[in-house]
């Protein structure tokens, strides 16, 4: 035996082992290139997925997918059901104007600023709120239930053009205004209100005729809105017909106030936000009260601000960016324009500092993608129309309007650069449970690349780290490619190392072989030799 690995060895020349390493770093550096483009596409290794997900079943392994697992526990059910929840998209209620912002930056700068999974589902949306099962009873809103629907910009600007002409056709009644009387009742047909929401959103150029159209959805909704609250009790056909009109009402009022709060008219803004939130206290999925907080906070009206604060930042409502981020700015309004490090390095923090501090880490846990958009470490780009509460595009939403606020503060932002970093030294690592929220939901990197446009780049936190395979193929890959270069080198001294290592290597092997054919005979061995 000893003498057939001898005559294999010696047969090898420096050309056979230059060939194996060079083509082993190939096959290595391959393999590297494809998991690094999978890591940075979809965040996990494939290999590692892979072996997840049909070697470990076939080793006995633990399906984690199994909806039958009866030993999972209420806790783990829990958690789970609200990593779903946290991972919900929701309308941003600070969302731009499209024909009169979004617009307009396509056309300076050429990019889109919204993906087509954020338009579509402010399309859901718009066929959730402004359209009823009734529709196809009244020509205009049929109309508009179909340009809620229709992808082209422009053919949903033709299409609510088409229903305000129809509601231009006078139609005469078949009832004299008096009886065996000669003269008819002539009647417009209503406007259609959700015909005037699309041309302010996406036709107007400028907030002011924006604001313009709105008003004139305004009287026509408003109507419609009285006259379906006569008939609600009805039927469930005239039920479901107020609840559209009411979702319209709402929404025109509230645009109309951010139209307001755009054009400098912030006073006015907040009062109608005040009255639309006192005439629907209902309505919460509008969550108008974050307008309302950024209007107050223009108007520096802090006092207001903590009012607002004090009634939505209750521990049974759900949180937001802005909540917790506009409850640390106040806290640290109060001590922030005489705080310095070093003093309180020395003398230690006060009540009212540590109170600060707390806010802070309180609002960076909620969403540690805040304060590089507020510190300008980053740069900003025009918020998506959706957001996902602890993700980048929430964080974008916020620091898009409130910037100027905490600019404002003198030395808050000074605050939030020396303290917000510590908030991490608080939460466990790996992120199996949180300090003060629920874990950080895992599906945010992957929601957010959706919402926001390819050419922003994703703030992800934690920071993945790099699997293991892709490390592994790294080092082979190197390893690899240093010995062809050495062989290639020096043929010879490489050639003996080769030879020495193979040597070493077969030594057990040959040591086996040599107790074989000790114990057993040799005639027996013969024939197993000749098999």
């Amino acid at each position: 035996m000893d003498y057939t690995v001898s005559m294999f060895l010696n047969t090898l020349t420096p050309k056979f082992y230059v060939a194996l390493t060079g083509t082993s770093s190939l096959i290595s550096g391959l393999i590297l290139i494809f998991e690094w483009w999978y890591f940075r596409k979809y965040g996990t290794s494939f290999i590692e997925q892979v072996s997840v997900s049909h070697l470990r079943p076939l080793l006995g392994g633990v399906d984690n997918n199994s909806s039958n697992n009866s030993n999972s526990s209420n806790g783990d059910s829990d958690s789970n059901r609200q990593s779903v929840s946290e991972c919900k998209v929701w309308r941003n209620p600070l969302n731009l104007f499209r024909g009169a912002e979004y617009n307009r930056y396509t056309w300076v700068t050429g990019r889109e600023p919204l993906t087509y999974y954020d338009m579509n589902l402010s399309a859901q949306d718009h066929q959730t709120f402004f359209t009823c099962d009734s529709d196809h009873l009244r020509p205009a809103d049929a109309i508009m239930q179909k340009a809620w629907r229709e992808r082209n910009p422009q053919a949903r600007i033709s299409a609510a053009h088409e229903a305000l002409e129809i509601n231009e056709i006078r139609s005469r009644v078949e009832v004299p205004l008096i009886a065996s009387s000669t003269i008819w009742e002539i009647k417009l047909l209503p406007k259609c209100a959700t015909a005037y929401i699309l041309l302010a959103e996406e036709e107007a150029t400028t907030i002011a005729e924006a604001e313009k159209l709105f008003k004139q959805a305004l009287k026509a909704g408003d109507g419609c809105y009285r006259r379906s609250q006569q008939l609600q009790h009805h039927g469930s056909q005239y039920e479901a017909q107020h609840r559209r009109d009411t979702n319209v009402l709402v929404y025109i009022k509230r645009r109309l106030a951010m139209c307001a709060r755009r054009l400098g008219r912030t006073r006015e803004a907040v009062k109608m936000m005040r009255d639309l939130m006192k005439e629907f206290p209902l309505l919460s999925m509008f969550n108008i009260h974050e307008n309302l907080l950024e209007a107050l906070l223009e108007l520096q009206a802090y006092a207001d601000v903590q009012a607002v604060l004090a009634k939505y930042d209750d521990i049974s409502l759900p949180k937001s960016a802005t909540i917790c981020y506009t409850a640390a700015l106040l806290k640290a309004r109060a001590v922030s324009d005489k705080f310095s490090p070093e003093a309180a390095s020395r003398r230690g923090l006060s009540t009212a500092e540590m109170n600060a501090v707390e806010a802070i880490h309180r609002a960076v846990e909620f969403n540690p993608h805040v304060p590089k958009y507020l510190l300008e470490m980053k740069s900003l780009i025009l918020p998506p129309e959706h957001i996902l509460k602890r993700g980048d595009s929430e964080a974008i939403a916020y620091a898009f309007f409130h910037l100027a606020h905490w600019k404002r503060v003198e030395g808050a932002l000074n605050l939030l650069h020396c303290t917000w970093e510590g908030t991490f030294r608080m939460i466990p690592y790996p992120l199996e449970k949180g300090h003060l929220f629920y874990p950080y939901p895992i599906c945010t990197e992957t929601a957010d690349r959706e919402l926001l446009p390819s050419f922003h780049e994703v703030s992800v936190y934690p920071k993945k780290e790099l699997p293991f395979f892709i490390l592994f193929t790294a080092g082979l890959c190197s390893f690899t490619a240093m010995l062809a270069l050495l062989t290639h080198q020096f043929p010879e001294l490489m050639g003996v190392f080769a030879k020495a290592f193979l040597s070493t290597l077969f030594a057990p092997l040959n040591f086996v072989m040599e107790k074989v054919e000790s114990v057993l005979p040799s005639s027996l061995w013969h024939q197993l030799t000749r098999i």
